[in-house]
């Protein structure tokens, strides 16, 4: 916390989902409400349960949905654990149904949606944020005319990810042609052990411009604005 905050990092958003399961997700969160106590930043907690499917679970989909939505969400309810629910909309991990099912779920409970959305293939995700009105879809590395236009068109803001393109070697995000067909665009750094070891919101921002072809005030405003806007953090 301290190191991303003297990076520059004036509020963040930290997710759960590594856990993946019911004790797992719960000490998450607890320890992500321990941290808003005392942070000098603000945080918000996003429940991300639906990262992956455990291995008990690979051959039954169902019944870790039902784990999710029968077992976490009502205790994260009570307790007042997160603020957002996000799912992994993705090929071989949840379908844009089961996606839907799990942010519904959420959302009756209280919690806003977001989903990470097309990173690795068009699965789906997209559609799905708008059509849940969803505060945000993150990664967007996967994406084309159509689903920028369908994007533009919404509510939703589309949250991009440069360092975790740049650490998968994938292509980066088509911010230019995002920004020019109107869509809002976030910029966050996915900070996380797998695939963005780096918390540095300056690194972020120089790659928006070098790799993204952002302008310096459109990243800026992407990076703080934006960003806080997805966060529930100004209007």
């Amino acid at each position: 916390m301290n190191e991303v905050i003297k990076l520059g990092t004036g509020a963040i958003e930290i997710k759960s989902g590594y856990g993946l399961s019911v004790e797992g997700e719960l000490k998450m969160l607890r320890v992500i409400k321990r941290l808003k106590e005392v942070s000098p930043i603000p945080i918000k907690a996003t429940f991300l349960g639906a990262h992956t499917y455990p291995l008990e679970y690979r051959e039954d989909h169902k019944g870790y949905i039902d784990l999710i939505i029968n077992e976490m969400l009502p205790v994260i309810a009570k307790e007042k654990l997160a603020d957002y629910i996000d799912v992994f909309c993705e090929n071989g991990f949840f379908s844009p149904e089961e996606t839907e099912t799990i942010c519904k779920a959420g959302m009756r409970q209280g919690l806003k949606a977001k989903i990470h959305a097309n990173q690795l293939n068009f699965s789906g995700g997209v559609e799905t944020g708008i059509k849940l009105n969803a505060v945000s879809v993150d990664h967007l590395e996967t994406v084309n005319g159509d689903i920028i236009n369908k994007l533009a068109n919404s509510q939703t803001i589309g949250t991009l990810l440069p360092t975790a393109a740049f650490f998968f070697r994938m292509p980066f995000q088509p911010a230019r042609q995002m920004i020019d067909a109107g869509c809002a665009i976030a910029l966050a750094s996915d900070y996380n052990p797998g695939s963005s070891p780096s918390g540095n919101m300056n690194l972020v921002v120089a790659m928006s411009c070098t790799g993204m072809k952002m302008l310096p005030e459109e990243a800026i405003n992407a990076a703080t604005l934006n960003g806080a806007l997805c966060n529930g953090i100004t209007k």
